[in-house]
């Protein structure tokens, strides 16, 4: 079971017309108007630009609802998947059975209280760093430019040019596997090279509080600014792609390795290895997540035979074959 979904099983039950309209009955009445769409394609929803429908995409404004939402889940055995951003993330071509959460609007707020800077899980990351230097606070800096949300930044300990969430995220107010809301302190978030506890249970971000200093804010712009420059001449920000495909391997770079193995702008279908930064896979045109997925498979192989290096992909595959 993929990381991002939860471990319920989709009950037998759940496929007769007789349970699933009372579930979609249910459904209805816990989430707002416009917030409940049916087989929504998820290629609408990922910076990729792939993937199948969705069955359900709910898109939930409070805490209280998302428990809700959960709850009723867990009742008619129906699987639940967590959308950030749709960055990091390949959805499968036959799309994504159950529940799927989008986190946007109001679990999308940044506030500033008492010295803690809080988001709520839908807020994009850039966004949060924009913030903090609206607030002259060092320390998301290295935020500037990841195209993710914050639930799934945290999720996934993304990082760049030497920071990382584990810096500066200092309490997550989430929801347990057991549906009840719990505040994890920095402590409890085992956090590592792109891992948190959140990989290791089927436990919902809902909130993520910063612990950030004041310092001066046209040093924060500069840095801000070289990074965003960094980013845009080197990596394929105009594509659609999800992010970095693989894990920095110990002493090197994915990037480099796959360069030095020819790879560049070597095409499976509509996925091509981007010509602009090697370690990153494009959907050039109409890609499928199997043509994705293919070439992934192709540049591990090619790079482990000239090289002895296995490379790991920090891609988070979710739905369907």
């Amino acid at each position: 079971m993929n990381s991002l979904t939860s471990s319920l099983e989709m009950s037998n039950t759940y496929y007769e017309n007789g349970a699933r309209n009372d579930f979609v009955d249910e459904l209805r009445s816990i989430t707002k108007p416009g917030c409940l769409l049916f087989n929504e394609p998820m290629s609408a929803h990922t910076t990729f630009k792939i993937g199948g429908p969705a069955d359900y995409l709910v898109m939930p404004t409070s805490f209280q609802e998302v428990s809700n939402i959960v709850g009723l889940c867990r009742k008619y055995k129906v699987p639940v998947t967590i959308l950030g951003n749709g960055s990091n993330v390949l959805v499968l071509d036959k799309g994504v059975r159950g529940v799927v959460l989008k986190f946007t609007d109001k679990l999308a707020y940044i506030k500033y209280e008492d010295d803690v800077l809080y988001a709520g899980t839908g807020a994009m990351l850039k966004d949060v760093s924009k913030y903090s230097l609206r607030e002259s606070l060092i320390g998301l800096e290295f935020a500037i430019g990841i195209p993710g949300s914050v639930g799934g930044a945290v999720f996934m300990n993304a990082g760049a040019y030497g920071g990382e969430m584990s810096q500066v995220v200092s309490a997550v107010t989430a929801i347990t596997e057991d549906n009840k809301i719990k505040r994890f302190t920095k402590e409890e978030l085992n956090f590592g090279y792109r891992h948190s506890i959140f990989q290791e249970t089927f436990t919902i971000i809902l909130e993520v509080e910063f612990s950030l200093r004041p310092g001066d804010r046209n040093e924060i712009m500069t840095r801000m600014d070289e990074y965003t420059e960094k980013r845009e001449s080197r990596q394929p920000v105009d594509s659609a792609s999800a992010g970095s495909v693989f894990k920095r391997p110990e002493g090197n770079y994915a990037g480099t390795l796959i360069e030095n193995s020819g790879l560049k702008g070597v095409r499976i279908g509509g996925a091509e290895v981007s010509l602009k930064h090697a370690g990153f896979i494009v959907n050039a045109g109409d890609a499928t997540a199997k043509d994705v997925l293919d070439l992934i498979e192709k540049i591990r192989a090619t790079v482990y035979d000239k090289f002895q290096v296995e490379l790991k992909s920090e891609v988070r595959v979710i739905g369907e074959k």
